[in-house]
């Protein structure tokens, strides 16, 4: 029979310690990942609080979820295609303002969202402004189906985008911007943020409108 030895008594107290110096330095890793990450984008835009407060502003009733940000998160570079296959970035529509919304045809709240999306854009697409579905439907088959669905709805003022790698999408999840479909942003001229709502919205109501004209009011 052996004798168990005791852990000295300045052993337990230095692994304790070294335990919490790893989380300390853990968390700090941490938060130093998020705020580079963040800092870095901001570096994509200026930041815009006074539109994004006005866009706010004009965010009530059934658009009261609209959260005005203006934070600098810029989307210039974002990629997706056209229904044709072409490669093509949000900086392709530079000069307009955007409604960029993210959908898919298996997203329920999305396929209800689409036909006031469809006469939102029917009333104000135009030079300055346009509404911008980009599909995420993945996987054999997926353009397919998003292409089926605009057709049978007869969606025609909705044009056909898509990113079946999800990457657009996950950036904004990774930036806790988004977290779920459908998820639609505001965006300046130039690809930058002034606004983002999570969820689905009644966008051809007076509500709805009003965010639009408030956005064509400012000229960004």
């Amino acid at each position: 029979m052996t004798d168990t030895q005791a852990p000295r008594p300045g052993a337990t107290s230095r692994v304790r310690l070294w335990v919490i110096l790893g989380l300390v330095g853990l968390a700090v890793a941490i938060a130093a990942w998020v705020w580079l990450g963040n800092a870095g984008q901001a570096k994509e835009c200026p930041v815009q609080a006074e539109d994004a407060a006005a866009i706010d502003m004009a965010a009530v009733g059934e658009l009261a979820a609209l959260n005005g940000t203006g934070e600098g998160r810029g989307y210039a570079a974002m990629a997706f295609k056209d229904a044709a296959g072409t490669a093509m970035t949000i900086a392709d529509f530079k000069g307009k303002a955007l409604l960029v919304n993210f959908w898919a045809s298996w997203c329920v709240p999305c396929r209800e969202e689409m036909p006031a999306l469809d006469a939102l854009a029917t009333k104000y697409n135009s030079d300055a402004f346009m509404v911008l579905p980009v599909n995420l439907d993945i996987g054999e088959g997926g353009l397919e189906k998003a292409q089926a669905f605009l057709d049978e709805n007869n969606f025609n003022n909705l044009p056909l985008y898509a990113d079946n790698t999800f990457a657009a999408f996950e950036r904004l999840k990774q930036q806790a911007v988004a977290i779920g479909l459908p998820a639609t942003l505001v965006l300046d001229e130039n690809g930058c943020e002034l606004a983002v709502l999570q969820g689905p919205a009644h966008w051809d109501t007076p509500d709805g409108e009003a965010v639009i004209e408030k956005l064509l009011e400012l000229g960004v």
